[in-house]
């Protein structure tokens, strides 16, 4: 049991990759909160150049508060109480997520967590953070107020229930449909992902690591990785699906992963003909809910999920300073 408030509670440093041993606190936490909240609480690439061998220290930033307790006059650390993270973009900014454990939210971890990464900023105390807010919950929603922060950008969830079948999908003239193969499409599809998702902050900037990173996770499956090639094989878009395993209370669900379509091939209704091969997909995989994230802004993708039957279903926040000030 602590009795030591959340302030006095010790908080670890680590600028890139996490050891093993506070990974594995990490991830425990993480576990918890999903649980709890239904959404995970820290991003898919944040959690990998967590992990990864390959990141730099300029890369990343972590946070790790411990509780603390000192009813037995040691004051030895405890569990791990909340964690946060830095993710520094190539123009310098930072975008900064955080987890509080269930069992210690509502005692002030993330002002915690907050106060030290002000106080780890020093001399670069003009740095622009930003900050996720996964499902956008109400305590997110007071501390990024608390901050003078405000929402710049939603990220919506969209799911999909299908109760009957739709009409097969129509590929455009001179294209096919073939699954991802590891060892030999690793460049061609960065290149397509670059060259589809040039506008895009995050999903543009993957690397073969990132890629890496992401083929060697449990869920990985390249029977469900579709590329659309045109007679010389050259990938014009593509559909990445993802499965969410059932775990407590939560059944398995699909992810319409990325879907993607190079500059040159648009128009064509490419992108549609992709979604419905990765839906039909996960359908016959058994999964009955398929959900998916897009921009809120994105007239195009939402009205295209929106025919295909999606409906708004949660969102995440992107909160930023409301005025030219320091966090």
């Amino acid at each position: 049991m602590t009795s030591a408030y959340p302030q006095d509670w010790p908080a670890m440093v680590v600028e890139g990759r996490v050891p093993r041993a506070l990974w594995s606190e990490i991830e425990g936490l993480l576990t918890a909160a999903e649980e709890s909240d239904g959404n995970p609480s820290l991003s898919e690439q944040t959690t990998v150049l967590m992990r990864s061998p390959e990141t730099r220290s300029e890369e990343i930033l972590t946070v790790a508060v411990h509780a603390l307790d000192d009813t037995s006059g040691s004051s030895a650390p405890e569990d791990l109480a909340g964690v946060a993270a830095i993710a520094f973009q190539p123009d310098g900014s930072g975008v900064v997520e955080l987890a509080v454990h269930p069992t210690y939210r509502n005692q002030g971890v993330g002002v915690r967590l907050i106060e030290a990464i002000r106080e780890l900023r020093g001399p670069d105390g003009d740095l622009e953070l930003t900050a996720w807010s996964h499902g956008n919950h109400e305590a997110a929603a007071e501390l990024a107020a608390m901050y003078g922060y405000t929402p710049l950008r939603e990220l919506w969830k969209m799911v999909l229930v299908r109760h009957a079948e739709g009409p097969a999908p129509t590929l455009p003239e001179g294209v096919r449909i073939r699954t991802f193969e590891p060892g030999l499409d690793e460049e061609a599809w960065l290149a397509a992902n670059h060259a589809a998702f040039a506008h895009h902050p995050e999903q543009g900037a993957l690397r073969r690591s990132d890629l890496e990173a992401r083929m060697a996770e449990p869920w990985f499956d390249p029977e469900g990785f579709f590329l659309a090639v045109d007679d010389d094989d050259s990938i014009l878009g593509f559909h990445w699906t993802k499965v969410h395993p059932a775990h407590g209370e939560h059944r398995a669900v699909g992810e319409v992963y990325v879907v993607g379509v190079v500059p040159s091939a648009q128009g064509r209704g490419l992108g549609l003909a992709l979604t419905r091969v990765g839906i039909d997909y996960l359908h016959g995989k058994g999964l009955k809910t398929v959900m998916l994230y897009t921009d809120a802004d994105n007239e195009a993708a939402v009205a295209l999920y929106r025919k295909l039957g999606f409906t708004l279903w949660d969102k995440d926040v992107l909160y930023g300073p409301a005025a030219p000030t320091t966090v």
